[in-house]
């Protein structure tokens, strides 16, 4: 598994973790880097209501357009915006965006463009998960360029399967003391080691949201990515993992393939790209 992934991302403006698996614990920050700049992560996952397929399909083509239309606009408040499909994946979503920004009122001023759409009254929202970047203190011993766990930052590879799902680890866990814990994980990141086409993107969690962590990957292949998750079961720190479900696997598409696929309407011609980068952030 890939160490040089986003272990999150902070939006790049103009003026200015450890490669693991299920299981995966990135623990505290060691003394100043608090003193980081760090970025605010979303992940939503839509679902479209049954009601929306009373439509007529020229309606539905006509919300998609206007949806995606205004999804760009607002993606000027995000310094990455990623969207993938789950149809046919999962039965309780059909879109996930991946959002990065460098402040919560950002990620509430690209939501708020989204409701204001005719489409909105026709969409749900099963799971969503917030959470920061961080920097993990048990890959001092791995360090490599890009790493995940070292930087502040996300930035997405680019890879066609997204696989996430939020994590907690016990109690017992943080009672250890850090020297045992450091030996467990860095157990756990060698086994991430022999996967080197899975790039994590660890961030975290604590106090913002329910779960500790939001454990994200990006990969060329699920049948490799299931391969990394059974060895790391057998891993001593995965005996510490208190929940690691719901789980996702995610197909990465441009927002209007897969609001077309969502609606069961043909895909005309994908306008969004499948990472939008903002005039703050950089070229659409």
């Amino acid at each position: 598994m890939s160490q040089s992934s986003p272990e999150n991302g902070r939006p790049h403006r103009q003026n200015s973790g450890s490669s693991n698996g299920r299981g995966n614990d990135q623990g505290h920050t060691p003394a100043g880097a608090t003193t980081q700049s760090r970025v605010c992560v979303a992940f939503t996952f839509y679902r479209l209501h049954p009601s929306a397929f009373l439509l007529a399909i020229e309606e539905r083509r006509h919300l998609a357009a206007q949806f995606e239309d205004t999804l760009n606009a607002a993606a000027a408040h995000l310094g990455i915006l990623r969207s993938y499909s789950l149809v046919g994946l999962r039965p309780d979503a059909d879109l996930l965006l991946w959002q990065a920004a460098e402040t919560p009122e950002q990620l509430q001023r690209f939501a708020a463009a989204l409701r204001a759409t005719n489409l909105w009254a026709h969409i749900e929202i099963p799971h969503h998960y917030l959470a920061m970047t961080r920097r993990s203190q048990y890959i001092d011993n791995h360090t490599h360029t890009g790493q995940d766990g070292a930087r502040t930052t996300v930035q997405p590879a680019g890879s066609p399967y997204f696989f996430i799902y939020p994590f907690v680890k016990t109690r017992a866990w943080y009672a250890l003391p850090q020297e045992e814990r450091q030996r467990m994980m860095s157990a756990h990141i060698a086994i991430g080691h022999k996967y080197p086409n899975v790039k994590i993107n660890t961030t975290y969690s604590f106090g913002l949201d329910d779960q500790e962590f939001v454990v994200a990957f990006e990969g060329d292949s699920p049948g490799e990515f299931l391969d990394l998750v059974m060895e790391l079961r057998s891993s001593e720190a995965s005996a510490f993992t208190l929940r690691d479900t719901p789980a996702f696997t995610a197909v990465a598409k441009p927002v209007g393939e897969a609001l077309a696929l969502a609606l069961g309407i043909a895909a005309e011609e994908p306008v969004a790209s499948l990472l939008v980068e903002t005039a703050v952030g950089g070229a659409r």
